[in-house]
């Protein structure tokens, strides 16, 4: 074999081992999800889900629950993904990992976003091959962008937080009378209907 056969073939296998790291988690996720919906970490003697992955596999708590919800989104969401002329058909680069479908499942779980965010976030991570991260910058963005302040449920919250914070020091002020006997008793009642009437309207 030639050099300039040599290289292109190893290019080829390069790039097919590429595909085949990027959507390896499907099949874990997938036997992952089966026993987490069947609960068969019970069968096994493991009380919870989270014993199991843990104490069998090795695997960190948060990125098999990562892999479990992700894989569910894909299979009711983009089911695409899961047959095998997807990875085969497109370019290595533009083959999503689980971090971007993850990037995805947060998407749809926003009210804020419309159908056209969704598509657009979609079309980034399918076609593009942007990397998750920076589609993730760009949800947060979006999520900011829906959420403007109402300038009264602004004012709202700042009263919420000042009743929060005088009820807090009228407690410390209870605490340290009663315990130090540094005010007259009838002051000390008076904190106290205070802070029961604070309480009492605006319950935290």
């Amino acid at each position: 074999m030639k050099a300039a056969e040599q290289s292109e073939y190893l290019r080829t296998h390069i790039a097919r081992q590429a595909k085949d790291f990027k959507v390896c988690w499907v099949q874990l996720a997938q036997g992952l999800y089966g026993v987490w919906r069947d609960k068969l970490y019970q069968s096994w003697e493991f009380e919870k889900f989270e014993d199991y992955v843990v104490r069998e596999l090795g695997l960190k708590k948060p990125l098999a629950l990562k892999l479990v919800k992700t894989y569910f989104f894909v299979e009711q969401e983009e089911p695409v993904y899961l047959k095998k002329e997807f990875a085969e058909t497109r370019p290595t680069a533009n083959i999503p990992g689980y971090e971007g479908l993850d990037v995805l499942r947060l998407a749809r779980s926003h009210k804020e976003l419309t159908r056209e965010d969704y598509t657009k976030l979609r079309k980034d991570i399918f076609e593009k091959g942007r990397e998750a991260s920076s589609v993730r910058k760009d949800l947060t963005a979006i999520i900011k962008e829906r959420r403007a302040v109402d300038p009264e449920q602004e004012r709202e919250s700042r009263h919420v937080q000042s009743v929060r914070r005088l009820v807090a020091a009228l407690k410390s002020f209870k605490k340290d009378m009663e315990t130090l006997k540094l005010a007259e008793p009838e002051i000390v009642d008076e904190a106290e209907t205070l802070l029961n009437r604070l309480e009492n309207h605006h319950p935290h």
